[in-house]
């Protein structure tokens, strides 16, 4: 450790000796260099906050009814593409920047100063949405230009950016609407040719064909149980019938107390048995009134019933042998329940044959129904396909019109500018004193370097361990200089020219400080005296 902190100090008298080089290089560098940063170009800043409220009071009502856009990101996608190179073209337009571009190479450098001195950060947090905008130039109407059709384009691109979307939807939905109810004619066209091709073969629609035969099958059986049903019951009421007939003993007796064969005596006979039962109630029966009627009536009955008889034999030869039947009450209830029972058997014939030829019609298509109805079904479930999507694509414009109209009523993003940009009054660059700070020690370090440099390149012994140590001789004293080799007042001579050249540079350095320090004063006066 001991050896490093003597090296360190011979290095460091070795820089005292060579100190000449370290006034060299500052008055090469330093004032050359403070010079150069005085005359640097003033540069100004505007700037511009905004807020972004993406907090809209709709957002909540037309949650289900309208898309739901997220507009925080929204604004991060406009915040990225902001500085683009169509964006860039615009703000130059908008600011008269391209105007002042002669060649395309001169354009190309305005687009490129924007794209860089353009700074846009967001503050107040993550979830913040405040964002500053800022433009650094020479001239500090440019600046205030810049920053005003930066937030111009901010904004107006945020808003349009909305109603572009809108309008692209809308005529993507109207396309595909249209392309989509083409569509569905084309298979409304497909489907009503197919079934004016194939109507007579078609099964109806209430059911697939095998369905159909399944229910023709039983339908079939059904009904030819019925028959056998109707067929019996008939066969039983035609065997009562003729167990009836044969137990009528008495037809006359019968066709006299029944009304159901009229005779040409009837309304005579009637009349007299009136007025047979008036005498009776008048006279006894030795009443030659009453005999006489009785005789009469007797006369009537026996004529009546030889008419009968001669209808009954009548009968008998056309084969009517069950005429007596309608001459009961009794067989007259079982004549009609055969009749209708005979009306139902034959209706049950026509149509269980009815079913039997649906039957077969349907087996004998077995083979080609089945196609054609799979056709009709893939038919059907395209147009189903179709026209659901068809209807989809009406809802879904509904919803798009209602929400390009409550965008047009009120957006969801709100821009409140809270700092508006102003023209920069004092420059805000460059940052001159910590340029004059950075040149200084700049040309002080390299004067230090320069003169440790020379040092180890024609070194000078400062004290006998250096000696010794460099010739490898003990040393054993030392002798001082004499006063009449006024090497002392040599040294004292570089030292004072040593402090004067750094006075001269640090009064340099304050002055120049000062200048840019205090504006108002100095430059103001100096302008002054300049300028009567």
């Amino acid at each position: 450790m001991q050896e490093i902190l003597e090296q360190v100090v011979d290095y460091l008298k070795g820089i005292w000796i060579k100190r000449r080089y370290i006034i060299v290089a500052t008055w090469l560098i330093l004032p050359l260099g403070w010079l150069l940063v005085a005359k640097l170009p003033n540069v100004y800043e505007s700037e511009a906050r905004v807020y972004v409220d993406t907090q809209s009071m709709l957002t909540p009502l037309l949650k289900g009814l309208t898309i739901a856009v997220n507009p925080d990101e929204q604004i991060r996608s406009m915040i990225k593409t902001l500085l683009s190179r169509p964006n860039l073209e615009r703000i130059t337009r908008m600011t008269d920047l391209d105007v002042q571009a002669n060649t395309a190479k001169e354009y190309e450098k305005i687009i490129e100063h924007l794209k860089e001195d353009i700074v846009i950060r967001k503050t107040g947090g993550l979830r913040s949405n405040l964002y500053t905008f800022s433009f650094t130039d020479k001239d500090p109407q440019v600046a205030y230009n810049v920053v005003q059709a930066l937030l111009t384009v901010f904004i107006e691109n945020t808003l349009g950016e909305n109603r572009t979307d809108a309008d692209s939807a809308q005529k993507f939905l109207d396309t595909q609407i249209a392309e989509y109810e083409n569509r569905l004619a084309a298979a409304e066209a497909r489907l009503t040719d197919f079934k004016q091709k194939y109507s007579n073969v078609l099964p109806n629609q209430s059911g697939g064909f095998y369905t159909q035969l399944n229910n023709a099958k039983e339908k079939l059986k059904a009904i030819n149980l019925e028959l056998l049903e109707a067929q019996t019951r008939l066969n039983s009421a035609k065997a009562q019938l003729n167990i009836d007939t044969n137990s009528v003993k008495d037809p006359e007796n019968k066709i006299k107390t029944e009304n159901s064969i009229q005779t040409t005596y009837d309304e005579r006979i009637a009349e007299l048995e009136a007025t047979l039962d008036a005498l009776q109630l008048r006279y006894t029966d030795r009443h030659p009134d009453v005999k006489e009627a009785k005789r009469r009536l007797a006369h009537l009955n026996k004529l009546r019933t030889e008419e009968i008889e001669k209808y009954l034999q009548a009968s008998q030869k056309e084969g009517k042998t069950n005429i007596q039947m309608v001459q009961s009450p009794v067989m007259q209830e079982v004549q009609i329940q055969v009749n209708q029972l005979e009306n139902e058997v034959a209706s049950l014939k026509v149509r269980a044959k009815s079913y039997q030829e649906t039957v077969k019609e349907l087996e004998s298509k077995i083979h080609i129904l089945p196609e054609i109805e799979a056709e009709l079904i893939a038919l059907n479930r395209g147009y189903e396909i179709t026209k659901n999507k068809y209807e989809e694509l009406l809802n879904r414009k509904e919803t798009a019109q209602l929400a390009e109209q409550a965008d047009k009523t009120t957006s969801n993003i709100q821009f409140k500018i809270i700092d508006p940009p102003r023209v920069p009054v004092q420059p805000s660059g460059p940052k001159r004193i910590l340029l004059f700070i950075v040149v200084t020690i700049l040309g002080i370090g390299v004067g230090i370097g320069l003169s440790l440099l020379m040092s180890q390149i024609s070194p000078v012994a400062t004290s006998s361990i250096q000696l010794s140590k460099a010739t490898g001789i003990p040393i054993f004293g030392s002798i001082s200089a004499n006063e009449n080799l006024k090497l002392h007042a040599w040294h004292k001579r570089k030292t004072i020219i040593f402090m004067v050249s750094n006075f001269i540079l640090l009064c340099m350095l304050i002055a120049f400080i000062s200048y840019f320090l205090f504006p108002d004063l100095i430059q103001a006066r100096l302008e002054g005296y300049l300028n009567p």
